[in-house]
């Protein structure tokens, strides 16, 4: 199957890359430099292009069978008012100039795996959020429903279209895992805030198993939650990476400190969402990680 995936040399897009090369995919990525990301296997193709702008690029999609779009900086970072409009810029523009280069009568069958997150679902407390839920009315969460917005437009050129709302994706090799256990090597880690809140997330294996399994069963589309099927309180999360790490977790970081390191990032970690992956685990999905015990043993 000829794959295209935008923004395949982000952290992401360095694990599944590989995964569905192993699988015999023929798989192009998309990024503004990929000579300066991770090494593929030789199988994999290159492209260099700036997706949020119109291009030459867009003349290639009609190529392939399958599109999927993992572009967009890092929320893991301080939100100041220039950030935010680069954190809606790389992902609204790039998903636009996207599905405009899907041309309406074509030879092919393709599907959009489109990005969004967790976040869409703003912060609802104690509450399960399936794929159903309503989105919150926060920044992060109105640029998820923008976002997906962007991706859906291709259902009027009879496109298949899935939204993968990602939880947290814990991995090797950078992510928002390398910066979590930051302080717990220098026996300063601990909860943030109260550490009541929950977090969604989901092991990297796990998420490209779940893009393969999306693949061959053709019948699913619309949103996808990629989360663990047991979402953790943040306390939690701080003690089994403690362990894991052969750490303390006692060391909590007040929710005044993080407001004032990361702006309004700060209040979206200290709040979360309790997601789970109903439309995976209904149709048939095993999680090889479950457990954050059983991820953070795999990856710590």
């Amino acid at each position: 199957m000829k794959t295209l995936i935008i923004g395949g040399s982000g952290f992401v897009g360095s694990h599944l890359t590989p995964f569905l090369a192993g699988k015999g995919f023929d798989v192009t990525i998309m990024a503004r430099r990929p000579e300066r990301g991770p090494r593929f296997p030789a199988e994999v193709n290159t492209l260099a292009a700036d997706a949020t702008k119109p291009g030459d690029w867009q003349a290639d999609v009609p190529k392939y069978d399958l599109l999927i779009n993992l572009a967009g900086v890092s929320v893991f970072k301080r939100w100041d008012d220039a950030y935010k409009k680069l954190l809606r810029e790389t992902r609204i523009l790039t998903t636009r100039n996207l599905v405009d280069a899907i041309p309406d009568k074509r030879e092919r069958k393709i599907t959009l795996i489109n990005t969004s997150g967790a976040g869409y679902y703003g912060f609802t407390g104690d509450e399960e959020l399936a794929e159903d839920a309503p989105p919150g009315s926060d920044f992060l969460s109105r640029l998820a429903r923008d976002w997906e917005a962007e991706a859906l437009r291709a259902k009027e050129k009879d496109v298949r279209v899935i939204i993968t709302r990602f939880g947290i994706i814990l991995g090797k090799g950078g992510g928002a895992l390398a910066q979590m256990t930051l302080p717990f090597r220098f026996f300063a880690g601990g909860p943030l805030g109260h550490g009541k809140q929950w977090i969604p997330w989901m092991h990297v294996e796990d998420l490209c198993r779940a893009e393969l399994f999306l693949i061959e069963h053709d019948h699913i589309n619309g949103p996808v939650n990629f989360t663990a099927p047991e979402p953790v309180r943040n306390v939690e999360l701080s003690k089994a990476i403690g362990k894991a790490l052969n750490r303390p977790a006692f060391m909590p970081a007040p929710s005044f400190m993080i407001k004032l390191v990361l702006g309004e990032f700060g209040s979206v970690i200290l709040e979360g969402q309790r997601a789970i992956p109903k439309v995976l685990q209904d149709n048939g999905f095993s999680f090889k990680y479950p457990s954050i015990q059983e991820a953070l043993r795999d990856l710590l």
